[in-house]
């Protein structure tokens, strides 16, 4: 093969695996409204509350720590105990008057989720069934744990809630709530209900506790990402993770500029180190005629948004001096992903305030670059996003 047509046939690929993630959403869309909403089976009623293990994980920071526990103490459930790991952390304000909050200041800083998590496990002050990891920056609906046992009770071992955002006061706020929004909808809720699984957001999930340690027990994870090795472990054994959509908490979105880059370049280094766990899955599921393993390895191999809209715009304006029918294909694909973006904003009976901040999305892409610039030592610039929206606690 002459050198030429490898180069041809190379463009060709490489046109073909960015440009189907621009339409690949729509497609599971028409997929779901066909086949209809997965609705499972009724809950059970009358049974006897599981016992939970709520894990709120701190670094460095402790301003929203009162906020959040008297959000958890508002659950409407009896049955859980509340651990809050205070890493690296001044625990002298850190005082509750409920037993059901117990305070954990590790001796040795741990600089890492899993730890942080596996060290309240390890002080569990008894054998717990489940448990749920919330971040220090979360408020909870207080139907929460109510809502996550209706799929525990439906057989399943892992299940991902709905992050709403806690604050829109800026733009860039808005902005990355409507991302939200877009994941939770195509990732969340559109793949469970075809058959897959919900990814995984870092927050807001819930195991049996079993699961796991199963999952990650043996593993030592530092830096971003125990999400994405966890929900990979979880799949790999063959476990579907359920979306629970009415399972609520509110997450506290950027809202400045540094804020974001130093978050974005933590999550886009999360993806280049993880994203191959796709490959793995789908080969799994072919193997094992899995469908919710191939589905879900196809997601992993996702670029982040910003990285595969550039790259089609790209594509598109090489296409106009040299193709200009495979431009208009690429102009359509970009329309379609626009089209499925609006439906997921449409669909969930969006703030106002986030369609008004969609104009801003040029300079929250720009900012999304600068983070790319700064993928290579995103971990050690930044352990943990830092908070600057203070809840009002009465």
């Amino acid at each position: 093969m002459a050198s030429v047509d490898v180069v041809a046939f190379l463009w060709i690929l490489f046109q073909l695996l960015i440009g189907y993630n621009l339409v690949l959403p729509v497609f599971l869309l028409l997929i779901y409204l066909v086949k209809g909403s997965r609705k499972g089976k009724p809950a059970v009623t009358g049974a006897q509350e599981a016992d939970y293990a709520i894990i709120v994980t701190a670094y460095e920071q402790t301003q929203l720590l009162h906020g959040v526990v008297k959000s958890l103490l508002q659950l409407r459930y009896s049955n859980y105990l509340i651990y809050i790991v205070a890493d690296k952390c001044d625990v002298a304000g850190l005082v509750f008057n409920d037993e059901r909050v117990i305070v954990l200041r590790p001796e040795q800083t741990l600089a890492s989720n899993t730890r942080s998590h596996f060290y309240a496990i390890n002080r569990f002050k008894r054998a717990h069934e489940r448990l749920v990891i919330i971040d220090s920056d979360n408020l909870t609906d207080p139907d929460f744990l109510l809502r996550l046992n209706e799929y525990f009770d439906q057989g399943f071992e892992a299940v991902q809630g709905l992050r709403a955002a806690k604050n829109l006061d800026t733009m860039y706020a808005c902005l990355d709530g409507a991302r939200d929004i877009y994941y939770h909808f195509y990732d969340g809720k559109v793949l469970f209900s075809i058959g897959s699984s919900a990814t995984l957001s870092g927050s807001g999930m819930a195991f049996t506790v079993q699961l796991y340690k199963d999952c990650l027990g043996h593993l030592d994870i530092t830096g971003a990402g125990f999400d994405k090795i966890l929900q990979r472990q979880i799949v790999e054994r063959g476990y579907r993770i359920a979306f629970a959509e009415k399972a609520v908490v509110y997450d506290e979105k950027t809202s400045q500029s540094d804020q974001l880059v130093n978050q974005r370049a933590r999550w886009i280094n999360t993806w280049f180190r993880y994203f191959s766990f796709g490959f793995g899955l789908i080969g799994k599921g072919l193997f094992r005629f899995n469908f919710n393993q191939v589905l879900f390895g196809l997601i992993l191999l996702r670029p982040p948004l910003f990285i595969f809209l550039l790259l089609s715009v790209v594509c598109l304006f090489l296409n106009v001096l040299v193709n200009p029918l495979v431009a208009f294909f690429w102009l359509t694909g970009l329309l379609v992903f626009v089209a499925g973006f609006m439906i997921s904003l449409w669909m969930n009976h969006t703030d106002p305030r986030i369609y008004r901040s969609l104009w801003g999305i040029p300079k929250f892409i720009f900012y999304q670059v600068l983070s790319l610039l700064r993928v290579k030592n995103a971990n050690q610039r930044s352990v943990a996003t830092k908070h600057f929206h203070a809840d009002k606690v009465d």
